[in-house]
């Protein structure tokens, strides 16, 4: 008995994706990297090479569409089975890419460096709820051309979890499978167990990239599971309404998954996406809105229907600390998330547009993830009969504290949060100095970074990471790597 949030009829959805494969072929999808256009050319797409334009009939798409893979799994640094993309199972990770830190102690937004991604990863690497981490934020003191890795090789050492990353240049990409390799035992080895899986982002409206294109097609032939991050922004970027830009999330996609099929048949893919209206009154673009989570929601409910894993960013506020708007927000949006299904849910941490991100809020998050976690699971018959056995001899006292059933099963049927979460009398709280909530999640922080330990059972392979990104360091400009804590 699990709940499960639809917003879109089967006949909406097969509306949906009839106007999808209609702009597949007019006004086609801009493609701008040539092999992309010379594999779609010779599966039988119409491809106007001036242009760029490429029209790609429904025929193609339905024959592509047979060799997706319906689910798979990504495993942890030991080789262990851990986050599993299909089906209707939930996951979370931290949001990516944030270029500021939040000051916990002044609440400022500053430039974020190699200490504070480190802090990131240890925080997210010891809490539960988070089942992958993320390269969360940008190290603004590395050199463009290597930041990308920069941040994965930080996770590396770091964490132990799979990995949801990405690569903003073309070369990057087989440099970044490489160092996870290393770990993994060689390339066919993370072949076979995927430690990791990578974004890849259309350009709305209706574009690939050169850049793009071209990573679709190295980590489909690489066998790295690659997410499509479609990001309609509705009334700026795609169509005002939420079923207009649906529409268009699917037309990328699609296209997005003939170049990737083409280039590997079988390659596991993602159905993903970043979308967000667009605030008329601020020329903003809120994570946080309703309506954001709502475009969310329905192009999963899509990708569901052709029979695709599935990603989105949720979990994230346009607030700017965190307070009752970050809370309101992440948590509300964290839950649609997880009630529609969404195999991985990216966002956790994320303030400010997912400029920036809070350590502290990870950690508040996690409860929210939590919560959200309990209630995928729905009501569970844990004794028959439900109720009747444990009234006898009960008469008309409440004592069911004394029953074994109470002791048993409690901690099942709870989500038992931390302490950032206050359940205790106001006698207690006051008698703590009355910590608000942020005031608790620094204490928790604190709490998880002293304990923290760095991973230690990949010396030999630590050693060979550690030597090639000082040799991309190097040949980037930079003579010695940032120094780094344990």
């Amino acid at each position: 008995m699990q709940p499960k949030l639809q917003l879109l009829s089967s006949e909406m959805v097969q509306k949906i994706l009839d106007e999808a494969f209609q702009l597949l072929m007019e006004p086609g999808v801009k493609v701008q990297l040539p092999e992309a256009r010379k594999l779609l050319a010779e599966a039988g797409a119409q491809v106007d090479e001036s242009a760029e334009v490429v029209r790609i009939p429904e025929r193609l798409v339905r024959e592509m569409l047979k060799t997706v893979p319906r689910e798979f799994t990504l495993y942890n640094r030991a080789g262990e089975p851990t986050v599993h993309y299909g089906g209707d199972d939930v996951h979370f990770d931290p949001g990516s890419s944030g270029v500021h830190i939040l000051d916990p102690d002044t609440l400022e937004h500053k430039t974020s460096y190699t200490p504070d991604l480190i802090r990131v990863l240890k925080v997210a690497e010891s809490l539960p709820q988070y089942d992958a981490v993320s390269t969360s934020i940008v190290c603004n003191e590395i050199p463009k051309e290597i930041g990308d890795l920069y941040r994965l090789y930080l996770v590396l050492l770091y964490t132990t979890k799979p990995v949801v990353t990405g690569a903003f240049s073309v070369k990057t990409t087989p440099t970044m499978i490489d160092m996870l390799a290393i770990y993994a035992g060689g390339r066919e080895a993370l072949k076979q167990k995927p430690q990791a899986v990578f974004d890849v982002c259309p350009t709305p409206p209706l574009i690939w990239s050169h850049f793009g294109a071209q990573n679709l097609i190295d980590l489909a032939r690489a066998g790295v599971p690659a997410e499509m991050i479609s990001m309609p922004l509705a009334g700026a970027g795609s169509p005002v309404t939420i079923l207009g830009s649906v529409v268009q999330h699917a037309a990328e996609s699609l296209s997005g998954m003939v170049i990737h099929q083409l280039a590997q048949p079988g390659a596991p893919l993602v159905w993903g996406g970043a979308p967000a209206v667009f605030d008329m009154r601020q020329g903003t673009t809120p994570m946080g809105a309703i309506e954001t989570a709502m475009i969310d929601a329905a192009y999963a409910q899509v990708g569901k229907s052709l029979g695709f894993p599935t990603h989105t960013y949720l979990g994230a506020t346009d607030g700017k600390i965190v307070d009752y708007q970050a809370g309101l927000e992440s948590g509300v949006s964290a839950m649609i998330g997880a009630l529609a299904g969404i195999n991985m849910i990216s966002g956790a941490g994320m303030l400010d547009f997912l400029a920036c991100i809070s350590p502290e809020k990870l950690v508040l998050d996690a409860e929210a993830i939590g919560m959200a976690k309990r209630m995928v699971r729905g009501v569970e018959a844990h004794t028959d009969p439900l109720a009747t056995a444990m009234f006898a001899g009960m008469g008309f006292k409440a004592d069911f504290l004394k029953l074994a059933e109470t002791r048993r099963l409690f901690s099942k049927e709870q989500y038992l949060p931390s302490a950032v979460i206050d359940r205790g009398s106001i006698r207690s709280w006051l008698d703590s100095g009355g910590p608000d909530a942020f005031a608790r999640a620094k204490i928790r922080t604190q709490q998880l970074l002293s304990a923290y330990k760095r991973p230690t059972a990949w010396a030999e392979q630590e050693k060979e990471l550690v030597a090639m990104v000082k040799a991309l360091a190097k040949s980037a400009g930079m003579e010695t790597l940032p120094s780094l804590d344990d």
